[in-house]
């Protein structure tokens, strides 16, 4: 894995995941500095080189055990924590690409140790929580979003790695 660097915009991919009306939120485990014991869709770093549809399947399964199928963008969201510059020596600014898609709940995986649960949330619980309890407040509009309809076809992603100079 490549060292994190919070003094310039990253990259997150990340699902919004349903299943009966609920949305798919995991806790943060102790790893996480100033957000230990929150909640957050499953989502992660971008590694570098990685093609997103291939790295949000790798967020979805270490933090969920779902093998996750991509069926549309959600959205992109950008998120400054200004709340974290303090803990972290630097202002974290994600650039947020979420999926909706597909996932297999019946042949559940181990859940990587950085995640300590995994709850099903009504989109009005988590319309409740704050700053407190959810780890990013922007998962209040991706939830909106997500029950509203809004999505993007897959074929605007372009990956290309250039090899020759």
């Amino acid at each position: 894995m490549s060292q994190r660097v919070l003094t310039q915009t990253f990259c997150v991919v990340g699902a919004i995941i349903e299943k009966d009306g609920k949305i798919a939120l995991v806790q943060e485990g102790s790893h996480t500095k100033g957000d230990s014991g929150k909640w957050s869709h499953p989502a992660g770093w971008l590694d570098v080189g990685e093609n997103l549809v291939v790295g949000v399947k790798r967020e979805v399964e270490e933090e969920t055990g779902f093998t996750f199928t991509p069926t549309a963008i959600l959205g992109v969201y950008s998120l400054v924590r200004q709340d974290l510059t303090d803990p972290v020596r630097g202002t974290p600014h994600a650039i947020k690409i979420i999926f909706i898609g597909e996932a297999d709940f019946s042949n559940q995986q181990k859940q990587f140790d950085d995640v300590s649960d995994l709850k099903w949330f009504t989109p009005e619980e988590i319309y409740a929580m704050d700053a407190k309890t959810l780890r990013d407040v922007d998962i209040k509009q991706m939830v909106k979003d997500y029950f509203n309809g809004q999505k993007f076809p897959l074929d605007i992603i372009q990956h290309t790695v250039q090899t020759e100079g």
